[in-house]
């Protein structure tokens, strides 16, 4: 397919929004006619600005926070995070010089993030296996209608399908109302938020899932009326059943199974056993080189400037292609593709950058590229179909080699950090 009209200036969000809708709008969930902008803005220039303000004191007293805004202490760089317009380890070093107990909260959630990839990389789709032996069966029945009336829910999903970013403490609590207390399918809910968040990552998500449903742990995280009082207590006093609050108790659920290995994790290579995953991709440092590459063809998962292969060669062209088939089976927001041509447009003002839509395979055939590894199950698909000069490698915040992937707690003990 012939490469897509010019991106529009990346200062120019309502041409943007026309780019999306043009080109991409038949493939929204919206539809052409409602693709809107989230409440962040994407481009390397956007990414560096909010790291440049980033001020993470007091972030351990305030992180889980919803309302007022004014007193929410999450910082917000998930979707630059997500997106590779930053990456783990310069988070990391960003946050060196920030009082311990918040640089110590605040890197506990980088290292989260990672142990997230970790799974990812190994297992692909099974890392939804935990999930898929075990479906929460709420002992009392609650009338899924309600949610129209609480203001707690109501206001969630306006966040979430405006803004396309959640406090984490609201992912939870409506990871749980759907799981938890109603018993409904965790991957629709989980599908649901893939379609709207900006920082939208099947790892970091479906890891999230789990947790809340008590997979690995055993105890299910239960959402109820003390947590909103706690953390945004302006939505109970406004709520038009605040005298009958139909989340007043705590939830009753089944316990979930605790995980004591991930079968899909053993392979070969360094590290491979039971409850470990090989380590993917190249090494630090190590480029594997096939021969000389005509472009750099740029994932989802690095759009940065500092993405290894877009920075080793600064003279080539750049290619990125739009799944189609992908993008038509999955239906994301418009908000996210605006979010992703911004990434696009921005960094369009300074390299020669040829947006494709169409199969991956396809577009890029006859085409040598270089290209960044990226520890997802759809790049190791894609791979096999393209010519890959070079290869260069992810940049780990804790590279895969040899930690126990049971838990959190027991990777975490395994790692140097």
């Amino acid at each position: 397919m012939p490469a897509l009209a010019p991106l529009p200036r990346v200062d120019d969000t309502d041409a943007v929004v026309a780019w999306v809708a043009t080109h991409l709008g038949h493939l929204t969930l919206e539809g052409p006619d409602g693709v809107r902008p989230g409440g962040l803005r994407g481009g390397q220039a956007a990414a560096d600005l909010a790291l440049a303000s980033l001020d993470i004191t007091g972030y351990a007293r305030s992180r889980s926070v919803v309302l007022p805004e004014s007193r929410r202490g999450a910082s917000r760089m998930s979707p630059y995070i997500r997106h590779g317009l930053l990456s783990l380890p310069e988070m990391w070093d960003a946050v060196a010089d920030a009082p311990s107990g918040d640089r110590r909260r605040y890197r506990d959630e980088l290292l989260w993030q990672e142990f997230a990839r970790h799974l990812y990389a190994g297992l692909g789709a099974d890392l939804a296996e935990p999930l898929r032996r075990h479906q929460p069966r709420p002992q009392v029945a609650v009338d899924w209608d309600d949610d129209d009336e609480m203001a707690c829910t109501s206001w969630l999903r306006r966040e979430l399908e405006g803004e396309g970013w959640l406090v984490n403490q609201t992912r939870m609590w409506w990871s749980s109302h759907w799981t938890v207390r109603h018993g409904r399918d965790w991957r629709e809910g989980e599908d649901d938020f893939f379609r709207h968040l900006l920082d939208g990552s099947r790892a970091a998500n479906r890891l999230g899932w789990q947790w809340t449903v008590g997979t690995a742990t055993g105890k299910p995280y239960g959402f109820s009326r003390w947590q909103v009082e706690k953390r945004a207590p302006l939505l109970c006093r406004s709520c038009a059943l605040r005298e009958r609050c139909p989340i007043q108790g705590w939830p009753e659920a089944t316990p979930g199974p605790r995980v004591t290995s991930y079968d899909g994790a053993a392979g070969e290579g360094e590290g491979a056993g039971e409850g470990v995953i090989a380590v993917p991709g190249p090494g630090p440092g190590e480029v594997v080189t096939d021969a000389a590459p005509a472009a750099v063809w740029l994932t989802a998962e690095s759009l940065g400037e500092a993405d290894p292969a877009l920075a080793a060669n600064p003279d080539l062209p750049v290619v990125f292609v739009l799944d189609e088939p992908l993008l038509r089976r999955l239906r994301l927001s418009g908000k996210r593709l605006v979010f992703l041509a911004e990434c696009l447009a921005d960094l369009a003002a300074r390299r020669d950058v040829d947006v494709r839509l169409g199969r991956v395979p396809d577009e890029l055939a006859g085409t040598s590229v270089a290209v960044t590894f990226a520890p997802v199950p759809g790049f190791a698909r894609h791979a096999r179909s393209v010519h890959l000069a070079q290869v260069h490698p992810w940049p780990w915040l804790e590279r895969p080699a040899g930690q126990r992937l049971t838990s959190y707690s027991a990777w975490r003990k395994g790692i140097r950090r």
